[in-house]
């Protein structure tokens, strides 16, 4: 029997996981503020993010989609496409830029080389998967979606039952500027929205059947709900500690060791570079047919240096929240036509 479900999945969950994810960040932005409420906004936008990939790899294998730009015209005609399209590249020439910054503060902060050392093993390690194309994402994200599962799961188990879910944020706020903690959720779809559409519209050669797009997009659903609950389990205990910081994670593995401390920093760098790999075979896949693939992948990769300077943080506060509102618009037109 064929494991292309699991492939899949692995791919779904790199897509996703990401800087802001493994962080903490963004579940503490998006979930951890609203205390308790916000597990259940966890379970909620698990059960969507499983839903949305299962409908939309089913999208994929029936109309025979084999690149985003044909997803566009199939669905949107040439003139929306194009807007669309645009917004796309934009955002993945962003996201990719997130990563390698991100990569740039773990090499500086937590391991000691420079900034620009982070930078630039990022951007090399990138494009040399990018080589191998859908085999390389494939392939890579197979090996270390495994260690961010374990390590993510190992962090969280091991503080809450040393703790015995002890949380020191359980009511937490009921309103945001993102509203409550069901809109957050929708919202933290919408963020992902966009490189998961790119993505999967060039999974096609992997989706044997309707059986294997809906197990891929269930499971890969499912992990991202476990993991999103064991991190933000682990910041409600310590949340009046790590709720104002740029990577709270690390400050909680703090508490299990300040070795433990450089082994999550691993992780976390992981976790950047799977969401990288999408990013970056997302712009690739809407170049396949080009004569000057390879070139143009080479120049993708070396001008998202100069943003990558602007500074992970920043980067995230003022750009996530855009493309959320845009991801989630798109993702739901996408699903409910044709």
């Amino acid at each position: 029997m064929r494991k292309d479900w699991i492939k899949i999945a692995s791919i779904y969950v790199g897509t996703v996981i990401g800087a802001g994810f493994a962080s903490g960040r963004e579940i503490i932005e998006f979930f951890g503020v609203y205390g308790i409420k916000g597990i259940w906004g966890m379970v909620i936008s698990g059960i969507l993010f499983s839903l949305i990939g299962s409908l939309l790899l089913v999208k994929v294998y029936n109309n025979k989609i084999k690149s985003f730009d044909e997803l566009l015209s199939t669905l949107f005609g040439q003139k929306i496409g194009f807007i669309i399209d645009t917004i796309i590249t934009f955002s993945l020439y962003t996201g990719f830029s997130v990563m390698i910054s991100g990569s740039g503060a773990i090499f500086k902060e937590e391991l000691g080389f420079s900034y620009n050392i982070g930078i630039l093993v990022m951007v090399i390690c990138s494009f040399v998967v990018f080589l191998f194309s859908l085999e390389g994402l494939s392939f890579v994200n197979s090996i270390l979606v495994p260690l961010l599962i374990i390590g993510i799961i190992f962090t969280s188990f091991y503080l809450n039952i040393r703790e015995e879910y002890n949380f020191s944020n359980i009511e937490g706020v009921t309103f945001t500027g993102k509203g409550n903690f069901i809109t957050s959720s929708l919202l933290y779809l919408g963020s992902n929205s966009l490189i998961i559409l790119v993505v999967f519209s060039s999974l096609l050669p992997m989706i044997n059947n309707k059986k294997t797009a809906v197990l891929s997009g269930l499971t890969g659903g499912v992990i991202l709900a476990i993991l999103g609950i064991s991190i933000l389990t682990s910041m409600l205990i310590y949340y009046n500690e790590v709720s104002s910081l740029d990577i709270p994670m690390l400050k909680i593995c703090d508490y299990i060791g300040k070795e433990y401390r450089k082994f999550y920093a691993i992780i976390l760098w992981i976790a950047m570079f799977t969401t990288a790999l999408a990013n970056g075979f997302g712009f690739m896949n809407r170049i396949s047919k080009d004569k000057n693939k390879l070139l143009k992948t080479a120049l993708f990769c070396a001008l998202a240096i100069p943003l990558a300077n602007a500074g992970f943080s920043n980067l995230v506060g003022v750009l996530y929240p855009i493309f959320g509102f845009i991801g989630f618009t798109v993702m739901m037109f996408v699903l409910c036509k044709g």
